[in-house]
């Protein structure tokens, strides 16, 4: 078996000329992942679930694991010595990192899907590595403003029943899963392709009555029963974006976080969630739009920035987005 950091390092065109600084980075990606990985295992014996008594930059209640998870990757990618830069979903403004080969930045959601902590069901991580703008200046919030076509790479850790990175750089999608037993990442799931169409579409559907009129026929569309379409469909939905997609990235699905009333420009981060999942999604054959417009050609205004997210099998996602243009 072949480990994450060998694999990198023996197809070093996998990482085009930004070789020897995403590798060090996504080291310390993976070193911050185990940790989490095992606290995770014990949270239940280490008195880290549970409420924090603080809210985030959104106004959301934090998590105990979500400020750990949050502190642990901080740590490793300070001491990287390739980063430079790193924007949260946890933290109000960006951290400035005074590296001496830094010219890397990195984009996260330290745990995605907190609210399943308590209740031991999957949860996540998501991260995105781009370059700064200008090597020669300070960094500044326009580094991290960038369009998440400019992604040098990205990912995704899922701790589930076993623990995973699945993980592109712009040439294809590529499983990792965690060995206890050697303490590493080896490469499990090769050559990850998201199959064209699927029978699984995952959204809150409790939220029906708030989503626009094409979203809402689209669902209608979804429990028809049509032979020939093998509707209707199978609703899943596990309420962590990493443990839904990943679901549906293997079987065939469409993940769906539509605006509503209250948040008439979508719910997930541009910058933490969705630009990294969309890099992957495109990387595997399958597409990624808000409900207008394509993921990754989103110029973003603000590190926090929400968007609508329609992710997943590619002939679904533009079945979908039919409903939607018609309104």
């Amino acid at each position: 078996m072949k480990s994450l950091h060998h694999f990198l390092q023996d197809n070093k065109t996998y990482l085009n000329t930004n070789f020897e600084g995403v590798l060090h980075i996504m080291d310390s990606i993976q070193k911050a992942s185990i940790i989490i990985s095992k606290k995770v295992r014990k949270a239940g014996l280490l008195n880290i679930t549970g409420e924090a008594g603080a809210t985030n930059v959104q106004g959301e209640s934090q998590k105990k694991l979500d400020i750990i998870a949050n502190d642990i990757f901080i740590e490793a990618l300070t001491t990287s010595g390739y980063c430079c830069g790193i924007a949260s979903e946890e933290n109000d403004d960006i951290l400035i990192i005074d590296s001496k080969n830094g010219q890397y930045l990195v984009c996260m959601d330290p745990l995605d899907g907190s609210s399943n902590i308590d209740v031991n069901v999957s949860i996540g991580t998501i991260f995105s590595i781009y370059k700064k703008l200008d090597e020669n200046t300070p960094v500044t919030v326009d580094d991290f403003l960038q369009k998440g076509n400019k992604q040098l790479a990205a990912g995704y850790v899922l701790y589930g029943s076993s623990t995973m990175m699945v993980f592109t750089s712009g040439n294809g999608v590529n499983g990792f899963t965690y060995d206890s037993d050697k303490n590493d990442f080896y490469l499990s799931n090769p050559n990850m392709n998201s199959p064209k169409n699927g029978t699984i579409y995952s959204l809150n559907q409790g939220n029906f009555i708030e989503f626009p009129i094409g979203v809402q026929n689209y669902i209608h569309y979804c429990q028809e029963k049509d032979k020939e379409s093998n509707r209707p469909y199978s609703l899943r939905y596990i309420g962590s974006l990493v443990a839904d997609f990943h679901r549906n990235l293997q079987k065939g699905g469409i993940f769906i976080y539509p605006p509503t009333a209250k948040t008439p420009n979508g719910k997930l981060r541009l910058l933490y969630e969705c630009n990294p999942m969309a890099f992957i999604a495109e990387q595997s054959g399958g597409k990624a739009f808000t409900h207008n417009q394509r993921i990754l050609d989103i110029k973003p205004t603000e590190i926090h920035q929400r968007v609508s997210l329609f992710i997943g099998s590619s002939e679904m996602v533009n079945k979908a987005l039919d409903f939607v243009k018609e309104y």
